[in-house]
């Protein structure tokens, strides 16, 4: 996996959710991942196709998924509801549509799928013979990681 595929991700996420969150945000350390691995509970998954394929998947447990929508709506939720689900979403699709940018200006062309979020316990994630770069980030909400598996189109 290129480099250049994954800075604009890392960047992006540590942009928008510093704006969203009106926090200070902290990038652990990147690691990469080539089988299964479990999600924490709360995860959103925007694919890509074009120039590259592959997806991006926005993951963090409930608790995390609860208390940054609060501070996104500016209100406090407490149940995994519609509210909820939709602001993890748009999370995802704003930290996505400005890696895309950034890569559209570096000359790389792909289309994305809308998010989609899925919630529950036990789930895992394949990565179909594509390697994933990790990218733990530290909120005040609490952790977050991106998940990012692209392979260029053969």
């Amino acid at each position: 996996m290129r480099v250049e595929y994954i800075n604009p991700f890392v960047e992006s996420a540590f942009n928008v959710m510093k704006e969203v969150l009106q926090a200070d945000v902290h990038r652990g350390e990147l690691f990469l991942k080539s089988t299964s691995m479990p999600v924490m509970g709360v995860a959103a998954i925007v694919g890509l196709a074009g120039d590259v394929e592959g997806r991006v998947l926005f993951d963090m447990d409930k608790k995390t998924a609860l208390s940054i929508a609060s501070a996104m709506n500016g209100e406090d939720l407490k149940t995994m509801d519609d509210l909820v689900k939709a602001t993890i979403t748009e999370l995802a699709n704003m930290i996505t549509a400005q890696a895309v940018t950034k890569l559209h200006e570096l000359g790389f062309r792909f289309d994305l799928t809308p998010p989609a979020i899925f919630t529950g316990e036990n789930m895992e994630v394949s990565n179909q013979d594509v390697e994933a770069l990790i990218v733990p980030m530290e909120t005040p909400q609490g952790k977050v990681e991106i998940n990012v598996a692209i392979r260029e189109r053969a």
